[in-house]
């Protein structure tokens, strides 16, 4: 399901009466509930369980947490893992200019930890770490665009 479609089904549920849609396409299942003036949408694929997205007409930021795709990578500097954009939006290293990066070149990372936000469509998603190991390289700059499964960190895992 393209994100064109998600988005027009999560502005169904918003501008109708309809308090719940569900739609399953092979694979792929999904299903936004409005609760009270809030709307969730839950997203289920066989490969990785997303947690709830939350969008609000009376609220422009919500934060959600995601955790990013993690491919291994074997190069010529060794073996690193490529911890990969979950979505499309704009890369951010902290939650605000006037806080520190929440990671940088150097620093030990475990699971859950969040490494970055991607900003979609006014929701500021925090970027969870799935494994443990060193930040080699951020393969991105801050305030960036960012594409679906685009690589943003190198790391060498423990």
């Amino acid at each position: 399901m393209e994100l064109k479609e998600i988005k027009e089904l999560i502005k169904l549920v918003a501008e109708s009466g309809v308090s719940e849609v569900g739609v399953e396409r092979g694979d792929f299942k999904i299903s936004i509930k409005k609760i009270e003036d809030k709307i969730v949408t839950v997203q289920q694929t066989p490969v990785q369980a997303l947690t709830p997205v939350l969008a609000a007409a009376s609220s422009p930021v919500v934060t959600e947490k995601i955790e990013a795709h993690t491919v291994k990578n074997e190069t010529a500097l060794g073996n690193f893992l490529t911890i990969k954009s979950p979505m499309i939006g704009t890369y951010y290293k902290s939650s605000s200019p006037d806080k520190p990066a929440f990671v940088q070149v150097g620093d030990e990372i475990k699971p859950g930890q969040v490494l970055c936000i991607v900003e979609a469509m006014k929701l500021f998603n925090e970027i969870e770490s799935e494994v443990s190991g060193r930040i080699v390289k951020i393969l991105v700059d801050n305030s960036s665009p960012v594409e679906y499964d685009q690589p943003l960190f190198l790391v060498e895992p423990k």
